[in-house]
């Protein structure tokens, strides 16, 4: 089983719903991930989505000042 990639909008960036952080991912915008199983930390995109997904279940996006998340499935 592999292990879910934790991620936060870049640059400062934050969404106030689901809906908004979405359209940003699938229109490229740049987030920040960490995972410390995988030993991952640094910017990804939608670009690197099949890089991604040989490493990762999915992507637990966090939003609302990381108040809230939600997991984007491969």
């Amino acid at each position: 089983m592999k292990s879910t990639l934790s991620a936060s909008p870049a640059y400062g960036r934050d969404y106030k719903s689901k809906a908004q952080l979405l359209a940003d991912f699938k229109a490229g915008k740049d987030f920040l991930g960490f995972s410390m199983i995988e030993r991952f930390e640094g910017y990804f995109s939608i670009r690197d989505k099949e890089e991604l997904a040989r490493k990762f279940d999915g992507i637990q996006f966090r939003y609302q000042k990381s108040t809230k998340t939600f997991i984007y499935k491969f």
